[in-house]
């Protein structure tokens, strides 16, 4: 499982023009984009939500836990393009759907056991997410 973590002071999704998803952080919060690979589980899943509610990349090195921060949680199965060989990338370490989205949902779920207020796009839809990156902080999480 890859997190791929921006630091906001915004951000939403939206589908169809329908806004489905929405942190109104303050002053910061978490966007996760999560991408699943094949031999990823629940548990991975779950450490990694807690990994994530505990880094300390707010101001004053704090963590989500510390300031009680929003995460917005964005399924993006693209963080496992493989871009190695020729000009179109390959999504075979990409978990399929069925794989996937029940993990992406763990990852949030366990966001919400540890008390954060998360937010969430829609799995296999295309999304238009909007955010400000504040920093700008970005951080790659592997398991």
């Amino acid at each position: 499982m890859r997190v791929l973590v921006q630091r906001v002071t915004a951000a939403q999704v939206t589908v169809g023009g329908e806004l489905v998803g929405r942190i109104e952080p303050d002053p910061q919060g978490l966007v996760a984009l999560v991408g699943v690979t094949h031999d990823d589980t629940e548990a991975i899943a779950k450490a990694l939500a807690d990994k994530l509610w505990r880094l300390r990349i707010l101001d004053g090195e704090r963590s989500a836990a510390d300031l009680n921060a929003p995460v917005l949680v964005v399924s993006q199965f693209t963080l496992y393009a493989d871009t190695a060989k020729g000009r179109r990338p390959s999504w075979s370490s990409a978990a399929s759907g069925p794989i996937a989205e029940p993990l992406v949902d763990a990852f949030a779920a366990a966001l919400r056991a540890l008390g954060a207020t998360v937010a969430t796009g829609r799995f296999g839809a295309h999304m238009h997410i909007e955010l400000t990156n504040d920093g700008p902080v970005t951080l790659l999480l592997e398991a």
